[in-house]
């Protein structure tokens, strides 16, 4: 299966699913018990089925997903991936940045990463000095794009007035329960600004992949899709928006790929846009203490 690609005018591209390995190998430290085989054997088989897209962290069980990635991908054309990983909000001043980039090149086993993010903003440190180093990481061809992750609208314009390059993604929660992203104005600015959104949690833990929630059983009907294919289906379905999701479960992957070939009509976008019950107007990542964590 090919999975295809969404397009800004600088040239970035990006598939419009990826697999993700948040939990692969441990949370934020390696799980010494962790089934590793079970997390590179998912990852093959993604790739198997046509996923190009890998998003990882250093903070993923303390870069060992990384390094698991590395050992899934052996092998396998590197020009025919694409990788994302993530610094985190603790190394963004100027040279732990670049010393954390080459820790990642080197878990990962590849002379580039086709996308870096900023984890989170850290506003102990001045973002004209990150970034400075993310411009450094392009210039010397160790990454091939730069981006964010976790930042509001005035965040990112503050970023991007301080980067010689692009920045070509958000990578924030989004999807039909969590609209923060709609509320502070960056979906918006996305699509005026040729920005791209990746949305994790596309099914929020399952709980869109459940019956029970009206005008989700209606679409499933509709167009008898599965209630995870619906949820998925409706952000791809959306102008600069992708998605990513992690599942070690080959099935469930297997049926998250099935949205890849239909057309959700574009009136159902907007009513599940519009209308859906519940709507939250924050994402989980608010209830992340993040100085707690990186200190």
């Amino acid at each position: 299966m090919e999975i295809p690609v969404k397009k800004l005018k600088n040239g970035f591209e990006i598939p419009i699913f990826g697999i993700g390995t948040w939990m692969m190998g441990g949370d934020l430290f390696h799980n010494p018990d962790n089934d590793d085989k079970a997390d590179i054997k998912a990852i093959r088989i993604a790739i198997e089925l046509g996923v190009t897209h890998i998003d990882t962290s250093e903070v993923y069980a303390n870069g060992y997903a990384e390094a698991l990635i590395s050992k899934a991908i052996k092998g396998i054309n590197r020009k025919e991936l694409f990788i994302v990983t993530k610094v985190w909000p603790l190394n963004l001043h100027y040279d732990d940045l670049i010393k954390s980039a080459n820790r990642s090149l080197n878990r990962l086993k590849t002379d580039y990463i086709d996308l870096f993010l900023i984890h989170f903003p850290n506003p102990r440190i001045p973002i004209e000095e990150s970034i400075s180093a993310m411009d450094y990481l392009v210039d010397k061809n160790l990454v091939r794009f730069i981006g964010l992750s976790h930042f509001n609208t005035e965040q990112f314009i503050e970023a991007q007035t301080n980067s010689r390059h692009k920045i070509v993604v958000n990578q924030v929660q989004y999807n039909l329960i969590h609209r923060e992203y709609e509320k502070n104005g960056f979906l918006d600015y996305s699509k005026s600004n040729d920005v791209m959104l990746i949305a994790w949690r596309p099914i929020q833990e399952g709980l869109l992949a459940k019956k029970g929630i009206e005008i989700l059983d209606k679409m499933c009907k509709k167009y008898n899709k599965t209630h995870s294919q619906i949820a998925i289906k409706w952000l791809i379905s959306q102008n600069n928006v992708v998605t990513l999701a992690k599942s070690r479960n080959i099935e469930h992957l297997k049926e998250n790929l099935g949205v890849i070939d239909w057309v959700m009509e574009m009136e159902d976008v907007e009513l599940l846009k519009n209308t859906f019950p519940n709507q939250k107007l924050y994402s989980d990542s608010k209830n992340v203490d993040i100085y707690k964590v990186i200190t």
